[in-house]
């Protein structure tokens, strides 16, 4: 090659890249997420920018800062940077912690706060570490005061998260200092602390010592969240002594409401053992009442019964009494007592049939005597004599044939 062609290659070579190097200088791409700061080259004059896209920027200096930016104070490597971050607080009895966690912080899209901003600033990193951070460990530091470590612990921890976040946003609290005797929750021991108290106005509202930085700034810090609260060695030994003791309380109140509910289940169940015994003595009884009453009635039923039978015999007693009376008024017996007269005359029949003897005497003196007349006329007095024992008229037929 030739030194006119190697010449002419190498200013080939430059005025690419320089090109290219101008084109960089010239434009710059801007994602939707960004908010974007151009310094004029020539006049040093600020533009600003909060859409995405292809932008000219004339030589100009370039600054990028994030709409939307996660603050990290976290405690965990895998969280922010690699190293510890987490904020420190002390809290009204003395007792310490580390805070780790994150929030959510916006910059303003309003110019005139973004050049305040950069002017002062200068960078997103500066921004972050020189005002959100130590507006943030300022709030966390004058949260403490306003609350025991076992308090942040248990009973205030949400109260924790919103005095911070509110003291971030909105400025730190003004506040008082009062002498007030208190229990220790793990000795049982009065004291006397000093108990930070907030200051409120007139219209309710809390007193601030001044108007949160970040606020000036028109930045809204949001979504605040706590990954870890580690207290120190005398504060987790107080706070276990105090888990211990309520864990017994616990247990205590677990095994009253055992037994109150043991009381109860052994007198239900002692209530419907009564209750069964109860009705069971109940069915026992209704059956004995049934099986008397029952008696009752099947004794009434005999007795109507027999009252009944006796009734049915008296009725025909009577009947045939009454029979036997019409029958007697109306043939005066006439059928048996000739029944009668026939066994008396059977039987003198049979007496004279085998008497071998004279029935009269054999010579009779004064009268007449006819054969036999003798013995027939004392059948005819035994005769007429039974027919007057009976009351037998003789002349019955007779008479009736006169009738």
């Amino acid at each position: 090659m030739s030194v006119k062609q190697a010449s002419i290659l190498i200013i080939t070579i430059v005025l690419v890249v320089g090109c290219i190097l101008a084109g960089i200088e010239m434009y710059t791409w801007q994602d939707n997420s960004e908010i974007m700061c151009v310094q004029g080259a020539v006049d040093g004059n600020m533009t600003w920018t909060t859409t995405g896209g292809l932008k000219n920027v004339d030589f100009g200096h370039v600054t990028k800062y994030k709409k939307r930016s996660q603050f990290w104070f976290s405690s965990k490597p895998d969280q922010g940077k690699a190293e510890d971050e987490s904020i420190k607080v002390r809290f009204n009895d003395g007792g310490h912690a580390s805070l780790s966690g994150s929030f959510s912080w916006d910059i303003p899209l309003a110019e005139n706060f973004l050049k305040e901003l950069h002017v002062k600033y200068g960078s997103q990193e500066a921004v972050e570490q020189q005002l959100v951070r130590t507006v943030a460990e300022k709030a966390v530091l004058m949260t403490g005061p306003l609350m025991s470590s076992t308090e942040s612990y248990a009973t205030r921890r949400n109260d924790l998260l919103n005095l911070v976040e509110d003291q971030i946003n909105n400025g730190i609290y003004r506040t008082e200092v009062v002498d007030e005797k208190t229990v220790d929750p793990v000795s049982k021991l009065e004291k006397t602390v000093g108990i930070v108290k907030l200051i409120h106005g007139k219209d309710g509202e809390y007193l601030r010592e001044a108007e949160s930085p970040l606020k000036t700034f028109g930045i809204k810090v949001y979504n605040l969240s706590l990954n870890d609260v580690k207290y120190n060695d005398e504060v987790e030994a107080q706070i276990k002594q105090q888990q211990q003791a309520t864990m017994q309380v616990q247990i205590a109140i677990a095994k009253a409401k055992e037994a109150e509910q043991k009381t109860l289940t052994v007198t239900q169940e002692g209530m419907a053992s009564a209750a069964t015994a109860k009705w069971e003595q109940e069915t026992i009884s209704a059956k004995l009442v049934t099986a008397a009453e029952q008696e009752v009635k099947v004794s009434a039923q005999k007795l109507l019964a027999a009252e009944n039978n006796k009734k049915a015999e008296i009725a025909m007693g009577e009947g045939e009494s009454k029979r036997r009376q019409l029958v007697m008024e109306a043939d005066g017996a006439l059928e048996k007592k000739l029944a009668a007269l026939v066994e008396i005359n059977k039987i003198w029949a049979e007496a004279v049939k085998g008497y071998q003897g004279q029935w009269t005497p054999t010579v009779m003196m004064g009268g007449q005597s006819q054969a036999g007349g003798g013995a027939m006329d004392l059948v005819n007095l035994l005769t007429a004599k039974t027919a007057m024992d009976l009351g037998v008229d003789m002349e019955i037929t007779t008479k009736a044939k006169k009738k």
